[in-house]
């Protein structure tokens, strides 16, 4: 062998080494960088089952709004103690990645340690062996979020399975208040004291509570999820009066649908819904609490992963809760500037007539009209692409200004278990796919 050749073959068995290093360094690294919708991702994390390189769609599996400030946390917030938040799925993935806010926070929110697991029950704060993964963030395990800021976790390897419960831990060990929050989640979620982010057993979270703090979002790597609809709307969306902890919002039917029904666009759905909310006006409040669907819809909506339809239910409270809103034109022409928002990202979007409520407290004859001059404009198709007509659903035949009592949870405005249903069974599934086509 000559001298030349010689160097070749040692060069080529160098380069060799190298790929199989970078290999083995890629498949227990654990973590998955995010960036684009659409990437390649390979590796298990060392305490995960082995799994197969996949390519995938990063799609929102759950979401939630951040609503406000929680009260009485504006000095200690939530230092020295682990929250366990639960939260379900719409679709399941290859990957995890999520989403922590300090949108209310009036000073920077350290969090030291934070973790992923697969739920091994419903409802139930212990994780399924096996399943528990640390969070990073940009590499580090921990990370400090500005005041008004929000992160976003690197990915991790994790199977997630969809139509499921997760359990998303956070610890922070210094004051950082007020909590960002969702007060009504509908679903209870725990706490602990101390750090306590990577046990999986769930005993020392003794303390529930029915809120969702710091966390907004869950996305999963898919093969399977095409990508994202988006539902932003009040409390009708939120599912004020759906039953505790069983994932009965109309928005968990509609997943429901999505993932079962045949030739149905196999996309994830993400709740951001917020009780009380309107389409022109915020709350109180510098972040304002409760912010307008105007204020928040790129937030809350345009830049969810993967988003490739939107649905809005909003307006019942322009009418109904003060300042009132008397004038339908100004209602639909707020729910116009949406579609147009959306319109330029490319996106459908899908409206919902607003429901009746004759025997609320609120009800007064001058308000019923303005929801039918919205409803007629909706209707006639000059708001959006398309419209799911939950008013004429839901509402009594005999007396169309009021519900179904069926359908009523009994405050004669949300509807019950059985009224959300209906809501999520009256969707056309074909209506989120097609190009836009409003004409406003």
């Amino acid at each position: 062998m000559t001298r030349r050749h010689g160097y070749v073959l040692l060069a080529a068995l160098v380069a060799v080494a190298v790929v199989i290093s970078a290999a083995i360094y890629v498949g227990f690294s654990g973590v998955l960088r995010s960036g684009d919708d659409n990437i390649q991702a390979s590796g298990a994390h060392p305490r995960s089952s082995a799994a197969p390189a996949s390519t995938g769609t990063w799609a929102g599996s759950w979401s939630a709004a951040p609503a406000g400030a929680e009260p009485g946390t504006e000095r200690n917030g939530f230092s020295g103690l682990s929250i366990r938040n639960v939260v379900h799925t719409s679709i399941g993935g290859t990957g995890a990645r999520v989403t922590l806010s300090n949108l209310y926070g009036q000073q920077p929110l350290s969090i030291t340690h934070a973790s992923i697991a697969v739920a091994s029950a419903p409802n139930n704060p212990t994780a399924l062996a096996g399943t528990v993964r640390r969070l990073t963030f940009s590499g580090n395990t921990s990370v400090v979020i500005a005041a008004g800021a929000q992160i976003v976790s690197d990915a991790v390897r994790l199977r997630v399975p969809g139509d499921s419960d997760m359990l998303v831990t956070t610890y922070s060990p210094t004051p950082s208040g007020p909590v960002t929050y969702h007060p009504q989640a509908r679903q209870m979620s725990y706490v602990a004291s101390g750090d306590v982010v990577e046990d999986p057993t769930g005993t020392r979270f003794t303390q529930q509570s029915p809120y969702w703090r710091y966390l907004t979002a869950l996305d999963v790597l898919s093969n399977e999820a095409a990508g994202t609809v988006v539902v932003i709307g009040d409390s009708l969306t939120d599912g004020i009066t759906s039953t505790m902890g069983a994932n009965r919002r109309w928005t968990d039917v509609l997943a429901g649908r999505l993932r079962t029904e045949s030739g149905a666009p196999r996309y994830g759905v993400v709740n951001q819904g917020i009780s009380g909310n309107r389409v022109l006006s915020d709350g109180l409040g510098r972040p304002a609490n409760n912010p307008s669907g105007l204020s928040r819809f790129g937030r809350d909506a345009l830049d969810r992963a993967g988003v490739r339809a939107v649905v809005i239910d909003l307006g019942i409270n322009d009418i109904l809760r003060n300042p009132q809103q008397t004038d339908p034109a100004k209602i639909v022409d707020g729910l116009r500037e949406l579609v147009r928002q959306a319109h330029a990202r490319g996106l459908r979007v899908v409206g919902a007539t607003l429901m009746p409520f004759q025997g609320h407290r609120g009800y007064e004859p001058r308000l019923e009209v303005v929801r039918q001059g919205v409803n007629e404009q909706i209707r006639a198709g000059k708001v959006y692409d398309s419209y799911v007509d939950f008013d004429r659903a839901l509402r009594d035949p005999y007396n169309p200004r009021k519900l179904l009592p069926q359908y009523d949870s009994g405050d004669h405005l949300h509807p019950s278990d059985a009224g959300y249903r209906k809501m999520a069974d009256a969707f056309d599934l074909t209506s989120l796919k097609g190009s836009t086509g409003a004409q406003l």
